[in-house]
């Protein structure tokens, strides 16, 4: 029997970081050849994108945009795929904000990573991937989710004797995980 990888899912809606209405500063093509881009962070899968918007379209940062397969009503097509270090430095300045704001509105996805995290090897367990989670934290968090699973970051910090932000562990992780240093992906679909 062959093993399936399962499909990937694609990202629906991105958060627009950075819009340059006319095109990149560096490109050195006519004024009329430059077409304006807008980098993004997708909403679901934290993938740093980069689209053009439909003739006329003027997105602002921190705007949410439909990029999936339906009928896109801002968004003409999506370029790809782009690296951390090639962000504007207005994108790069609004990454982190705009991190945080998915992980608040999503704060229960991320407390059930908390819930259900689990091994990796015999050596290594998920927990322990997140910066400032060692041994004796991951032994904690899975001896108090085992008598009652938590309910939110609060609960979380309250069960866990001296725990580190659990958001913004999770904020430096998926930065790391984006910047391309980390093997094992937490939260960055790649």
């Amino acid at each position: 029997m062959e093993f399936e990888k399962p499909e990937r899912s694609k990202e629906e809606i991105a958060i627009v970081l950075d819009f340059l209405p006319n095109g990149y500063p560096y490109d050195d093509r006519p004024m009329y050849m430059k077409t304006p881009i807008a980098q993004a962070i997708g909403k679901e899968h934290f993938v740093l994108l980069e689209l053009v918007p439909k003739k006329g379209v003027h997105l602002q940062s921190f705007e949410e945009v439909y990029i999936g397969d339906g009928k896109r009503d801002k968004i003409h097509h999506i370029v790809g795929k782009i690296a951390l270090g090639k962000l504007t430095a207005t994108a790069k300045s609004e990454l982190e904000f705009v991190i945080k704001e998915i992980i608040k509105k999503n704060e229960k996805k991320f407390v059930e990573f908390f819930n259900n995290a689990h091994p990796l090897s015999t050596r290594m367990h998920q927990l322990e991937l997140l910066p400032g989670l060692g041994k004796k934290h991951m032994w904690q968090i899975i001896e108090t989710r085992d008598e009652k699973p938590f309910e939110n970051f609060t609960d979380l910090k309250n069960r866990v004797n001296l725990m580190p932000d659990p958001e913004k562990a999770i904020i430096r992780r998926i930065i790391q995980e984006l910047e391309g240093i980390e093997k094992h992906k937490l939260f960055v679909d790649v």
